[in-house]
């Protein structure tokens, strides 16, 4: 799960449990997401990446920086 992107589904911030859509298997799969960093907030729709897990479905994530060219 670790490095893997994702799009957050649930806003995900400061004293809340989100939501993040992740391609697993072939499919797409629901985790429970919070912020790496404890102050940030990423709304619905932000694109993030997966620095952390948890198993069964709980991760970590910061916000995805796409590289620069």
């Amino acid at each position: 799960m670790i490095g893997s992107r994702g799009r957050v589904t649930g806003t995900i911030g400061p004293g809340l449990v989100g939501e993040v859509l992740l391609n697993v298997r072939g499919g797409t799969e629901a985790f429970y997401a919070y912020p790496a960093d404890p102050d940030e907030t990423f709304g619905s729709g932000t694109q993030v990446l997966v620095v952390d897990f948890e198993p069964p479905r709980t991760v970590y994530v910061e916000r995805w920086q796409p590289l620069s060219r």
